[in-house]
């Protein structure tokens, strides 16, 4: 089935009528594309970069990536500050022996040296960062995030379908490109659209196939999102995302609504891609937004 893409995101979740806010905003800076546009011919790549020279001296290694295989974050920064041999030289060292070097003292001298707090716009002082250790930890388990695929791709046969990070990356950039609206502030939309499903880094994603209660699903994320949290200090940091994961669950503010519109425009830009790209018919996933109506943005302005 082929779809015009700026005819499905127009229609909104309902699928014809007045679309909700975010829609009506989306809608005003959509640059869209064609069913009669050819693939971009594939960049050139780049001659490869010479080898580093061997290093001069023995050096810590230090491992990559998450999972069982790596050190936790906290002991990176042990290790990294345990280190007190003068650094190499940056042309002796290759590049990927040294950032995470560099990262972890970096964000250890932050955290433990007092910084004077930076008054807000409200008056208030700067919230201060979470510890090198539990801003490390916290972004492992992120890490999850980037390599969770979306179920209902999966379960549909979706080769290479995105994963939740993809999801919530788009919602943000939706959020930040969106139209300005009266009484909506969209710094806390870009906010909300990258922590509204990061709960499922624990708990995956569940779908409406899984059969989960609603009451039981919001709360093993909201189990999940408390553990977060407590991972990352129990700081301002971490009680802003715990209340802008509410928020959004609740769906208490202008913020929410316009975040959750977002969520269904990205998800019927994806299903649109997939449709063009591999040919599936996923009718169902446009299906599934019908006969939702935000009456309360029925405004002039949209």
């Amino acid at each position: 089935m082929r779809r015009d893409p700026g005819a499905a995101l127009a229609a909104g979740p309902t699928g014809r009528g007045r679309a909700g806010v975010g829609f009506a905003a989306l809608g005003t800076c959509w640059i869209g594309f064609t069913a009669s546009a050819n693939a971009a011919e594939p960049a050139a790549h780049p001659p490869p970069l010479p080898p580093p020279p061997p290093p001069a001296s023995p050096q810590l290694v230090i491992p990559m990536g998450g999972g069982s295989r790596a050190l936790s974050l906290s002991s990176l920064c042990a290790t990294a500050l345990a280190a007190a041999k003068p650094p190499l030289h940056p042309f002796l060292a290759p590049a990927h022996r040294i950032l995470p070097l560099r990262l972890a003292a970096a964000m250890s001298s932050s955290s433990s040296s007092p910084t004077p707090a930076v008054p807000t716009a409200s008056g208030d002082a700067g919230a201060p960062a979470p510890s090198a250790a539990s801003a490390i930890d916290f972004l492992t388990l992120c890490y999850r995030l980037k390599t969770t695929k979306r179920e209902g791709w999966v379960r549909r046969g979706v080769q290479g379908p995105e994963s939740i990070a993809d999801h919530m990356y788009r919602m943000g950039v939706m959020a930040l490109i969106a139209a300005d609206l009266p009484g909506v502030d969209r710094d806390r939309c870009v906010k909300m659209a990258i922590v509204h499903d990061i709960a499922e880094a624990i708990v995956g994603d569940i779908t409406p196939s899984d059969n989960v209660p609603k009451e039981e699903k919001s709360r093993r994320e909201k189990e999940a999102l408390d553990h977060m949290c407590e991972l990352l200090g129990g700081g301002p940091r971490a009680q802003e995302i715990r209340e802008l994961w509410m928020e959004y669950e609740e769906n208490a503010s202008l913020e929410a609504k316009v975040v959750k519109d977002f969520d269904k425009a990205e998800m019927i830009l994806q299903a649109l891609e997939y449709e063009k790209e591999q040919g599936r018919d996923l009718e169902e996933f446009f299906q599934s937004t019908a006969g939702v109506i935000i009456a309360l943005f029925a405004s002039p302005h949209i």
